[in-house]
């Protein structure tokens, strides 16, 4: 067996195998020609292919040695059988006497008692099983590795098949195949809105078309230069990027360099080549043994590292192919659907908002930057979905429901339908809403509401018109840095300050000063890796011990706000300390500025955000110091929950209508209330009709949100009676906790009271 093999082989099989695909043959002819030739390479008697459907069961879709009427007849479901085994897990099985196998189910129609030896390889695609490739023996034997390696390499070729579509319609039952299964996934919804369109992958796989070699050693010439271009650009990862000396962020690029550089991945891409493979059908060859392996580990390590190792793969890919970073724009369809793991903000705007519709990634939570980013470009948003993109094939037809948190991934015609349906729903409702943009912000008792837009970046001001909102009562000016490829200049940011006032015309702006570390991390800089990075060494903090960044801010937005009115805000105060000393660095760049002869603003005002807990108890102090004050929900929340947001298991584990989060809510506007001190709240909880409500409710009359949620809320003011609503809210609020939640009094209300939430 040994000598047959040698004069055989995997390399004189894929070269048999290149040329049947070169025929110009139907898809059952072709596959029945594969599985001859497998056969007859191998010395099996037996050779099959079994290919999942989408209702879960492997059907019978060629054979070369069994009964051949059985083809499309017999099946297996998932878990059943040796196939069915093979299947769930993903790994081969490699066995000298099959029937004594616990899980060996017979099946008569096919004639297969006869035979004992059994190896059978998972049909592979990105980690994921569309099928099994399996070949048989009547005497007893256990096959070798290459002839195993050599069965896995072959399955490849019919995975390229499957995942082409040419086999589709070929079974019997009429049930499609389990690649174009439609697929309904819950994750969390991240930015509102519907969007439907088609699969766009985010650093897509690069799809291999060229499978066969014409000459091994090119390819892994090929390979070599590849590998070392991609060890390169990870030297520079780990030399440029804000990496410190230790750290989670420095220890997943060293294990990107240590995967890139390990001889064990390299020799079985060599293997794979030396077997008849390109480098590029090396590369996704490893990479879906690679990924099929991991996903089954136990250490949850290792799992959590799949992803980067995915990536490395991909890197490597299109280091091979030549094809550059980020999207082509030609490729884009009209309607697309971003799919990512995770991605970041300046990535997303990569994209070309004309056919951007939605996006759809495995991780994000509501506050991450490039969901912000994706609400101001008023595209919805679906997160917390693992292992979207392994199961999207670009073009796939998508709809994401980022009101609900659902992705329909090749949805079936009448949940398309359902949803064109909902979408003509939601655009009637936005122009209600686009009708109430000029109508005045006034409750039904006579209350007036100041609703304030959220922004940060150029195209946000365009929204400050459309929505109808009051003014930009936080602009975040940390989203220019965060987008730029280089440190914005002084004269970079006056530019772009003066443009946002100027838009903004007689509507007042809030400047928030630069918010960055933690998870905010500039592209070009070098920040430290934190244990707790929301507690750490950002936003005032970082700007009172790095005064050179703070003075070129204050002196940009002193310089942009010539001769008009100028609010500037201060993140994460925890100490009154703090702003003292960040007015006397304004007071100096005001000095400096008039000695040399520029004029000032006509109106100067200073506010702080309440996003940490301890100023609660310096509020007088705080209101004697500043001209306004600014409740950051976002963060205030978290830091009173003991609840990180950028945490999916926790995120939503407590309800910011809670009892205890409104009441601290409320000793803040009672206490500005009381001094007469300008109050507003920036936040997700802003930004939702019912939420808004017990806002107002609790004495807030100022609120900043995003664009597209003007519409709603303005919508819900003019429907409310606050009166009413503060009598009944305000002695449920300062009752002891019952079963009775806030929430559930508010969304009573308002039913009752005929008001949308």
């Amino acid at each position: 067996m040994s000598k047959i093999g040698a004069t055989t082989g995997p390399r004189v099989l894929l070269k048999r195998l290149r040329e049947v695909m070169a025929e110009s043959l139907g898809a059952q002819e072709r596959l029945d020609k594969i599985v001859r030739h497998i056969a007859a390479n191998m010395v099996a008697e037996v050779c099959s292919v079994y290919v999942l459907r989408a209702d879960s069961v492997l059907e019978l879709f060629a054979t070369q040695g069994l009964n051949p009427g059985s083809v499309h007849e017999a099946s297996l479901r998932v878990g059943q059988g040796l196939v069915g085994t093979i299947a769930a897990t993903a790994r081969p099985l490699n066995l000298d006497n099959a029937q004594s196998h616990p899980a060996f189910a017979y099946l008569p129609e096919t004639g297969e008692e006869i035979y004992h030896s059994f190896l059978g390889v998972p049909i592979l695609r990105s980690g994921r099983a569309l099928g099994v490739l399996v070949v048989q023996n009547q005497a007893r034997r256990h096959y070798r590795e290459d002839e195993v390696e050599a069965l896995e390499t072959t399955a490849m070729v019919i995975a390229e098949l499957i995942a082409a579509g040419e086999l589709e319609g070929l079974n019997k039952q009429g049930t499609k195949l389990d690649l174009s299964r439609p697929l309904q996934l819950s994750g969390t919804a991240l930015a509102e809105g519907l969007g439907l369109g088609y699969v766009v992958l985010h650093e897509p796989r690069v799809v291999v078309t060229n499978l066969f070699n014409e000459d091994a050693a090119a390819e892994v010439e090929r390979l070599h230069l590849a590998l070392g271009r991609l060890r390169i650009s990870i030297d520079d990862l780990l030399d440029r990027r804000e990496v410190a000396t230790d750290g989670e962020h420095r220890e997943v690029l060293e294990a990107y360099r240590m995967f890139a550089n390990d001889r064990g991945w390299v020799r079985r891409m060599e293997e794979a080549i030396a077997n008849g493979l390109t480098a590029e059908a090396a590369v996704e060859k490893v990479q879906s043994d690679n990924r099929a392996r991991m996903s089954r580990h136990a250490d949850p390590y290792l799992r959590e590292r799949l992803h980067d190792f995915d990536d490395l793969a991909f890197r490597l890919l299109r280091e091979l192919v030549g094809r550059p970073h980020g999207p082509m724009q030609e490729e884009l369809p009209r309607d697309c659907i971003v799919v990512a793991r995770n991605m970041g903000a300046a990535e997303l705007l990569d994209y070309s908002r004309e056919k951007l519709r939605g996006l759809v990634i495995e991780e994000g939570t509501p506050t991450s930057h490039v969901v912000i980013v994706a609400k101001a470009l008023g595209i919805p948003v679906v997160g917390q979905i693992g292992d979207v993109a392994g199961m999207a094939e670009s073009g796939n037809p998508i709809i994401v429901d980022g009101d609900e948190g659902m992705v329909f991934l090749r949805p079936p015609a009448d949940v398309e339908t359902a949803y064109v349906e909902k979408v003509r729903f939601r655009a009637s409702r936005q122009a209600q809403f686009a009708a109430l943009r000029d109508e005045p912000s006034v409750t039904r008792d006579g209350v007036s509401i100041e609703l304030h837009m959220n922004a940060g970046l150029a195209m946000d001001l365009a929204q400050l018109e459309l929505s109808g909102a009051a003014g930009i009562g936080l602009f975040r000016t940390e989203l220019q840095f965060m987008v730029a490829s280089h440190f914005p200049r002084l004269g970079e940011q006056e530019k772009f300050y003066r443009s946002v006032l100027k838009a903004a015309g007689d509507k007042p702006v809030t400047f928030r000063t630069l918010d960055i570390g933690g998870d905010k991390v500039l592209p070009y800089g070098r920040m430290l890796q934190e244990e707790n990075p929301a507690l750490g060494w950002r936003a005032i903090r970082l700007s009172i011990d790095r005064p050179g960044l703070m003075r070129g801010q204050i002196r940009a937005l002193l310089k942009a706000a010539s001769g008009v009115k100028l609010k500037v805000m201060l993140p994460m105060v925890t100490e009154i300390r703090e702003i003292r000393r960040i007015k006397l660095l304004i007071e100096r760049e005001m000095a400096f500025l008039s000695r040399f002869g520029h004029a000032l603003p006509s109106d100067y005002k200073l506010g702080c955000m309440i996003e940490v807990p301890s100023l609660l108890w310096q509020m007088d102090e705080l209101m004697d110091e500043v001209d306004f004050i600014s409740v950051g929900s976002n963060d205030l929340f978290q830091f009173i929950m003991a609840s990180d947001r950028g945490n999916a298991m926790i995120a939503n584990r407590f309800d910011p209508l809670s009892r205890s989060f409104l009441r601290v809510l409320k000793s803040i506007a009672d206490k500005a209330n009381s001094r007469n001190m300008p109050l507003t709240l920036c936040g997700e909880i802003a930004g939702k009709p019912l939420s808004a409500m017990a806002l107002f409710g609790i004495g807030f009359r100022s609120v900043s949100m995003a664009p597209s949620a003007i519409g709603p809320v303005k919508a819900a003011v003019r429907q409310l009676d606050l009166g009413k609503l503060s009598s009944i809210l305000l002695p449920e609020l300062a009752r002891p906790v019952s079963d009775g939640t806030i929430r559930e009094l508010l969304m009573r209300f308002a039913g009752e009271n005929g008001i949308q939430y």
